[in-house]
């Protein structure tokens, strides 16, 4: 006996619909991985044309995520580095609530970046020179590190030198060039009166303070002597210059 097929699709929905939740999400997770060979439901979503591009705050923690993870474990100083990502980029709450699921996303490793890297190529040095300040943060940089950014900036279609360049920038100095390189470092953290460990924010915070102590546009009109507003001039420009230099060591804006 042949059943019309309207006949049998409600057959189907109802013994679709009499089937408990969790026991459909179980049995529709089974036929997706041995049909489609997905990893993820992010994956079905790609596959199926409507997957929505991630923000560039997401992928960007999905990649430190991944270079945290690469070495093995995930050390202190990646979780630092990456809450210093997140005040440099002034996310809310609900913005560093995505900001760590990325990064544990990131961590997993099953993303393929590939095509997102690509699509993100105007914002290509900003992405790298948050990657290399993540490799170089415990002091060194891994092969797998060094692969991973490497790989990353190819897609991004950024010349291997100019990764060099990104890489210097982070990288601990040595000789005599480092000597004179910290020294000016440490006046410079003198100077705001901060340490080398502060939050972004703190260094944001003494700088405007102290900016707004020392500016001559503040004694101009308090009848201030030339002398005085001299020297005030020096001590914004002294506090200017240890602010950028500071500032560029941290990797914040």
């Amino acid at each position: 006996m042949l059943w019309p097929a309207t006949l049998l699709g409600a057959v189907a929905g109802l013994a679709v619909a009499s089937i408990p939740g969790a026991m459909l999400g179980a049995l529709l997770g089974q036929v997706l991985d041995r049909r489609l060979r997905l990893q993820s439901w992010a994956s079905l979503r790609e596959r199926l044309g409507g997957r929505a591009e991630p923000s560039d705050e997401w992928l960007l923690f999905v990649l430190l995520g991944r270079l945290a993870k690469s070495g093995g474990r995930v050390l202190p100083a990646h979780i630092q580095q990456a809450q210093a990502e997140m005040q440099r980029l002034a996310l809310n709450s609900e913005g560093q609530r995505q900001a760590i699921a990325a990064f544990a996303q990131g961590k997993t490793g099953r993303d393929s970046l590939r095509g997102p890297l690509r699509r993100q190529q105007a914002h290509s040095e900003a992405l790298l020179r948050a990657c290399w300040r993540m490799a170089w943060v415990d002091g060194q940089v891994g092969q797998a590190e060094r692969e991973l950014i490497m790989l990353w900036g190819k897609w991004l279609q950024v010349p291997p030198a100019t990764q060099e360049q990104f890489s210097d920038a982070y990288a601990p100095q040595q000789g005599p060039l480092a000597s004179s390189v910290s020294t000016a470092y440490q006046r410079a953290l003198n100077v705001l009166n901060v340490s080398a460990d502060a939050e972004p924010a703190q260094i944001k915070q003494a700088y405007r303070r102290l900016l707004s102590r020392h500016h001559p546009d503040k004694l101009a009109g308090s009848g201030a002597s030339a002398q005085r507003l001299h020297e005030a001039t020096e001590r914004t420009r002294e506090l200017h210059q240890a602010y950028d230099l500071i500032r560029q060591r941290h990797g914040f804006r």
